[in-house]
């Protein structure tokens, strides 16, 4: 007797395309984020920048915006990472749509829309206080010293580098008095 597995058929067709909705679970937070884009956020600021009928219509606006939104939200904010993201994970292909932005177009969408972005985080922020989400309220610094991976004996000072210079100049390393290299010692040639 062997054993019997489920069925891996990778080549068959769909009669029906699956719903966007259905690449993620419900209650995801891909779900959330586009849904809030979409009814709950104020996207005037944005949506006034597009006038121009000319040219070959960009992506909605909307879906960039709720694009950035989930991929911060992820913490990925390199716009390559955010393209191959749309590319790969369905919770990125959930919330565009199965629109495949490339990387120079959410580039140039993030540096035209910076200051209406940054008023889009303060009507989210606005948004979740309404939930019950988040508490605003006091943020304290003690003056804590956390173990950093910096070390103070390599880090220099002004002072300190001066004087590495004339240390350098005894060991004839060859620094000239602009603190470059005079063609001595090692290193390429002096050019002529």
């Amino acid at each position: 007797m062997s054993k019997v597995f489920r069925a891996w058929d990778v080549d068959e067709v769909w009669l029906f395309p699956a719903s966007v909705q259905d690449f993620v679970p419900p209650g995801h937070i891909a779900h959330l984020i586009r849904e809030t884009v979409r009814e709950g956020l104020d996207l005037r600021a944005i949506l006034s920048q597009y006038d121009e009928e000319r040219g070959y219509p960009p992506y909605h606006p909307g879906m960039m915006t709720a694009l950035l939104l989930y991929a911060y939200s992820q913490g990925i904010y390199s716009s390559r990472r955010i393209d191959r993201a749309c590319q790969e994970r369905v919770d990125f292909m959930a919330v565009t749509g199965l629109s495949y932005p490339d990387f120079r177009t959410i580039s140039e969408f993030r540096k035209r829309h910076l200051g209406a972005l940054s008023g889009l985080f303060v009507q989210v922020l606005g948004l979740c206080r309404k939930a019950g989400l988040v508490k605003l309220g006091h943020v304290a610094l003690d003056g804590t010293k956390i173990k950093a991976n910096a070390s103070k004996h390599k880090a220099m000072s002004y002072g300190r580098m001066r004087g590495g210079r004339g240390e350098a100049r005894r060991r004839g390393c060859g620094l000239d008095e602009e603190g470059g290299r005079s063609g001595r010692g090692r290193g390429s040639p002096a050019r002529r």
